[in-house]
């Protein structure tokens, strides 16, 4: 039977306030930790997702995507954004090389939840709860979903901030003058269907590892 919207609701929540909010937290942690300390003093290092949530990116846009998605017969998968943590580059240690860091530390944080999901589903008893195995297996999925599309390498992307840190420094900045524009490139991937052909392998291959390393 397909699920209702409340269901699907219900089942996405959790997994997507947290995927997003601590996505977020990792940065600042991360920070602090190579020397800016600028988004801990703001309170923003916290598992508190609360200190984290965009109105709009955070509860807004994820539902009027799963709204349209499950009126187009699609799949619900939600995804959206939490409020930027303040990183201050000229505070850390070597800025470019940890600005890459920092950067990593977004999707890595998300691949850590899907792991963690991934265990919760494992250790669910045979015959448990069908409202718990939905909800990890959602976790799953959107965390790898998140963490996949923030390694595209776009500015302002993490990935497109991970391939700058790598680049020699006049290339990095010729290549981070296309922040101003990361979101119409990034509209026009999705057009043209390119976007999910980039996502996409990155999620089935993250399903399938997860599965085989835990036997799932």
């Amino acid at each position: 039977m397909e699920p209702s919207l409340p269901q699907v609701i219900a089942v996405y929540a959790i997994p997507v306030l947290f995927a997003i909010t601590l996505h977020e937290a990792a940065h600042g942690y991360v920070a602090a930790r190579l020397g800016d300390r600028t988004a801990q003093l703001m309170g923003r290092v916290t598992l508190n997702p609360l200190r984290h949530v965009d109105p709009v990116g955070t509860v807004l846009v994820p539902v009027l995507i799963l709204l349209a998605s499950k009126s187009l017969g699609g799949s619900g998968l939600l995804f959206g954004w939490a409020k930027p943590v303040p990183i201050v580059p000229s505070n850390l240690h070597s800025p470019r090389r940890d600005m890459g860091i920092v950067a990593a530390a977004g999707p890595g944080a998300n691949v850590a939840m899907a792991i963690g999901w991934a265990i919760m589903l494992k250790l669910l008893p045979d015959g448990g709860s069908e409202f718990l195995q939905h909800m990890a297996f959602a976790g799953i999925l959107v965390n790898l979903a998140l963490a996949a599309l923030n390694l595209v390498p776009v500015p302002p992307l993490d990935g497109g901030r991970i391939v700058a840190s790598l680049l020699p420094r006049r290339l990095a900045a010729h290549y981070l003058r296309l922040e101003p524009y990361g979101l119409f490139i990034l509209l026009a991937l999705l057009a043209t269907g390119m976007l999910g052909g980039l996502v996409a392998p990155l999620i089935d291959f993250g399903i399938r590892l997860i599965a085989t390393l835990l036997a799932l």
